[in-house]
């Protein structure tokens, strides 16, 4: 009695998308060296490689990197914006002399009209 063995179906792994890895990279420069640039790149390319993948049918893999890409992202850009619009504020409440020399606040409305 012989026994036939039957290898299984070897699929040729898909090709990793290069919009995901960029997705990827870019969301790592965006949280630590080009904060602005980097996440908005990193969102972009993101949703870019999201669709390649779908439209791809299986052949192009990547998802899970693009999608670490968008998350690193949009951290960057609400990090980013959150920082810019602390900046603006203190760039207003500093000069305006929003907090008086005892540390407390003062009259908003008083300072900013200057009275």
């Amino acid at each position: 009695m012989t026994e036939m063995s039957t290898a299984p179906e070897v699929q040729p792994a898909g090709r990793t998308s290069t919009m995901a890895l960029v997705s990827l990279i870019a969301g790592i420069v965006g949280l630590t060296i080009l904060p602005i640039l980097g996440s908005i790149t990193a969102v972009i390319t993101g949703y870019m490689a999201r669709k390649e993948i779908r439209a791809s049918a299986g052949a192009v893999t990547g998802s899970g990197m693009a999608t670490a890409g968008l998350i690193m992202g949009w951290i960057g850009v609400v990090v980013g914006v959150g920082l810019l619009c602390i900046a603006c504020v203190l760039l207003v409440a500093v000069p305006a002399g929003i907090f008086n020399a005892a540390g407390q606040y003062g009259s908003v409305i008083q300072s900013l009209l200057f009275v």
